[in-house]
């Protein structure tokens, strides 16, 4: 598939059975574990360092699988997997670059939290601004990132690091 600077959730799916990027490349996760909905918009150009960005969204609705198991009447997303949305994206664009290999996240520098999304919220948003993008033998991505739901931001990320690796027995 060629690339675009945006993606449906269609797409998506695609990528998380490795069909958008091909066998053996970077694909996001399938199922309840894919974290966004739609990217809005991605380049390799702009965002806060000139070094790119990408700006995806998520879809709320009571009945998501987390809220009925997270907490049991206090439901509430779990903040790891904005965590993980964030790095699912770095790793996206890495692949979406031309990166060769999966994507592994390998660490984050700060991590707050100073909200939550509950069933009632309608949209997440997720911000990824690359700091760096290492495109050698080894790829791999550093940038800061951010939640917010209906337009409020309620986690920041800073120093996401994912990796493109194309051998992972050894990982």
């Amino acid at each position: 598939m060629p690339q675009q600077n945006s993606y449906s959730k269609e797409d998506l799916v695609k990528a998380g059975t490795g069909e958008l990027f091909g066998e053996g490349n970077s694909q996001l996760p399938s199922d309840n574990m894919l974290m966004m909905d739609r990217i809005i918009t991605i380049s390799e150009e702009g965002g806060e360092n000139g070094k790119g960005f990408i700006l995806a969204e998520l879809d709320i609705t009571p009945d998501l699988w987390f809220f009925d198991c997270h907490f049991k009447g206090d439901p509430v997303m779990p903040g790891c997997l904005g965590l993980d949305a964030m790095w699912q994206l770095v790793g996206f664009f890495l692949a979406w670059t031309g990166g060769p290999g999966r994507g592994r996240a390998l660490g984050v520098g700060e991590v707050k939290f100073t909200g939550q999304i509950l069933p009632t919220a309608k949209k997440v948003t997720f911000k990824i601004d690359f700091k760096r993008v290492i495109k050698r033998k080894l790829y791999m991505g550093l940038a800061d990132g951010s939640v917010s739901v209906d337009g409020r931001e309620i986690y920041t990320a800073k120093d996401l690091k994912v990796g493109l690796f194309t051998d992972t027995t050894k990982f």
